[in-house]
């Protein structure tokens, strides 16, 4: 894996969260692959929503 993967890992968190500086996003949008991007976008969506499901599912069993 090189640092591009990883930096469209970061970029995507940031993205989640929803605060970013425009200056550093144009920044890596300039040095990222655009498949790492979707492929860390669906790493991070899948990830979210198995969050989401295992914490329903612990505060139904209580």
């Amino acid at each position: 894996m090189n640092s591009s993967f990883f930096r469209s890992m970061r970029m995507v968190a940031w993205s989640f969260l929803g605060i970013r500086k425009n200056s550093a996003s144009h920044d890596d949008l300039a040095r990222v692959n655009p498949l790492h991007i979707i492929g860390a976008g669906i790493a991070g969506a899948a990830l979210l929503v198995a969050g989401l499901i295992l914490l329903v599912n612990w505060i139904i069993a209580k």
